[in-house]
């Protein structure tokens, strides 16, 4: 949803009203944020019509405040493990980093981290999602919670997306699609060993895993009951689990078309595969890009079993320039620059409240549909009801993906760090992956990856497209 140059400036002037006048070290050339993130992962300006860059905008507002020149320093990183290496390893400095749940774990355990002042941090405290929030509060970090090393960015879900004309949606319902012969080599998985362990773990303790599911239906246990069985199962890594897991995903690769870390969500649009284990923001992306440039109507779904909920996060470094870290966190979390995030990135920020709330009606709200109940997400940051009528062709897709209902977030659980099991979950992992390969493979590796080259810059290209599409749309101007 973009915003008026007043409503921007109305913006600014109000940070700075609530931000206080706290001290920060200065030095002659001005002060310096020092930022570490994901590859477009933040809003940043595609025509001269938009609003500036997020980072662009925080420097204007920081400079007023503390009436020098403020400069952002940003760079950006592709794995959590690139990211630990280079601050852990190498020593690198940052005042702000964004990690995920797992390794903001494992780096706070080892002391790697400050905690934030919540008292710094007004707009995070007002219009974080409470739902949120406490699941983080309910991580341990050591005899800390994940919250005191952690304000939230961005969240969401890992599942399936598929194509409805090419696979029965009810088989949808199971990871156990990935496995049937029905779709031999028709879906992709994440060539990443977290993620492809979770679904490894599903499917091997699927029957455990259904009779939890049972239990709760029939209201023998609760729902906290319920996800704290599935937390417990989700999170095995004995000798005896990662025996089991490694049995089941070698069965899996015998099945699939391939492991993937990007390339899924483009190769599901162009037809290659019917099927992609996909993060939620993902989905979003390719059903927008083949609802636009291909007339492709595909689906999102979160398995029955259960799958893994994530949040991405800001962290500081020890060492940090807290205060303007936290200023920066705080910038974040005003709703207008966090509906500019949003419709950039695709995903599902941490930041409720009305004007997010009115932004997802603009989006997806309709006369007549379907009606939905956000409120586990939207109690405690608005007053009124947060119930709405969504358009249906966008449940089981788009809105679904962004905004999952109560029952398929209770069963979606938070993997932890493997801590020092990890040796043990690599070595499994290379094992799983480890093959002998003829000339012939290679050769078909190689012409694959000119492909897929050649794709990527065509998809690079549309995504900006895309994202200025999510925008105007967001304006009710779709183009």
């Amino acid at each position: 949803m973009k915003k008026t140059k007043f409503l921007l400036a109305s913006v600014l002037l109000g940070l700075l009203a609530s931000s206080g006048s706290r001290a920060v070290a200065t030095n002659a050339a001005g002060l310096t944020l020092k930022i570490y993130n994901w590859a477009d992962y933040i809003y940043e300006q595609d025509l001269e019509t938009d609003p500036a860059s997020v980072i662009a905008q925080f420097e204007e507002y920081a400079s007023a405040k503390y009436g020098e020149t403020v400069t952002v320093s940003y760079s950006t990183f592709d794995t959590n493990e690139t990211m630990y290496n280079q601050v852990a390893g190498l020593g690198e400095d940052f005042d702000l980093i964004c990690p995920s749940d797992y390794m903001i774990q494992k780096m706070g355990k080892e002391g790697l981290l400050e905690k934030f002042n919540y008292d710094n941090l007004p707009n995070y405290t007002t219009n974080a999602s409470p739902y949120l929030v406490n699941r983080l509060d309910s991580i341990a970090v050591g005899t800390d919670k994940l919250s005191d090393y952690m304000a939230g960015y961005m969240w969401g879900t890992m599942g399936l997306i598929y194509n409805p004309e090419e696979v029965l949606p009810a088989d949808m319902t199971s990871w156990a699609s990935l496995w049937s012969s029905t779709y031999y080599k028709e879906s992709s998985v994440k060539d990443s060993m977290r993620d492809t362990y979770l679904v490894g773990l599903i499917y091997t303790y699927r029957d455990e895993i259904n009779a939890l599911k049972a239990e709760y239906e029939a209201t023998t246990i609760d729902a906290a009951t319920y996800n704290a069985g599935l937390t417990e199962i989700l999170n095995r890594r004995s000798d005896e689990d990662l025996a089991a897991v490694l049995t089941s995903l070698k069965a899996l690769k015998e099945n699939i078309y391939g492991l993937e870390v990007d390339s899924g969500k483009n190769d599901i649009v162009t037809g290659k595969i019917n099927i992609n284990v996909a993060w939620s923001g993902d989905a979003v992306y390719s059903m927008d890009v083949a609802e636009e440039e291909a007339d492709k109507f595909l689906n999102y779904t979160v398995p029955e079993e259960g799958s893994n909920i994530w949040f991405d996060g800001w962290v500081m470094p020890v060492g940090a320039n807290t205060d303007l870290a936290e200023d920066f966190v705080n910038f974040l979390s005003d709703p207008a620059i966090a509906i500019l995030n949003m419709d950039y990135i695709g995903y599902t920020s941490f930041i409720a409240g009305q004007d997010v709330l009115d932004r997802v009606n603009n989006l997806y709200g309709t006369a007549t549909g379907e009606d939905v109940d956000l409120s586990y997400f939207f109690d405690g940051t608005v007053d009124i009801t947060s119930s709405m009528v969504v358009k249906s062709d966008t449940i089981g897709r788009q809105f679904s993906a962004q905004y999952p209902d109560s029952e398929t977030i209770t069963r979606c659980v938070v993997m932890e760090d493997f801590g020092v099991d990890n040796d043990k979950v690599v070595e499994m992992w290379s094992n799983f992956k480890a093959t002998t390969l003829g000339l012939a493979a290679y050769l078909g590796i190689g012409a694959a990856i000119l492909v897929a080259i050649g794709v990527g810059v065509y998809f690079f290209l549309r995504q900006k497209k895309s994202q200025r599409h999510l925008r105007q749309k967001a304006k009710g101007q779709k183009k």
